[in-house]
């Protein structure tokens, strides 16, 4: 687990206002579509041994299914093990001050981004589907004007909620910080 209490970087009196991670909802995903397809060789098994009851107990055959089963479980086991610690290692932290974005993609390879509150020019929030709708899951968009244009928190619980605090956040950072909010002035005769 993280220590919150001690952020890389950390900016004098930064404080963790959100911690968040991917909606349950997609472990449930990961572990149906594992558990679909470590049912399957019992399936196809099943209609193997109805087709040809010889086969398994065959002196080339049998083996070499048996070596093919084994392969086929440990590579389904590897993918959920995988998506399991992408989904555990994809968090977002909301501080008074930034926000950080740390990303697993694969194994062996995690990016860590961060973006100042002060930067932030608008915040969506987006939730797709009956089932997100329901669970109250979706996705929150972070607009800013920097390299990177567009954080995304995928998935996450209460995305209104999270889109309302960070733009309460970013209001504040900018007042507090003297960041003004550059709106475009009114051209006179119009």
């Amino acid at each position: 687990m993280m220590n919150l209490s001690t952020l890389p970087n950390a900016l004098p009196n930064e404080k963790v206002v959100l911690f968040l991670r991917r909606h349950w909802i997609d472990l449930i995903r990961i572990f149906f579509f594992s558990g679909v397809l470590f049912v399957l060789p019992v399936v196809v098994g099943t209609l193997i041994e109805f087709a040809n009851p010889d086969l398994i107990a065959h002196v080339f055959w049998g083996p070499a299914l048996v070596v093919t089963l084994v392969a086929y479980l440990l590579v389904i086991l590897v993918l959920t093990l995988t998506e399991v610690t992408d989904y555990w290692l994809d968090v977002w932290i909301v501080t008074t001050e930034r926000i950080i974005n740390t990303e697993q993609q694969g194994l062996f390879n995690r990016v860590v981004s961060e973006v100042y509150l002060y930067q932030i020019q608008d915040v969506t929030s987006e939730q797709k589907g009956l089932l997100a709708t329901f669970l109250t899951f979706g996705d929150v968009f972070v607009q800013t004007a920097a390299e990177r244009e567009r954080f995304q928190f995928k998935n996450i619980d209460n995305p209104e909620d999270v889109k309302i605090a960070i733009g309460g956040l970013a209001k504040t950072c900018k007042n507090t910080h003297g960041h003004a909010v550059h709106h475009e002035e009114e051209v006179p005769g119009e």
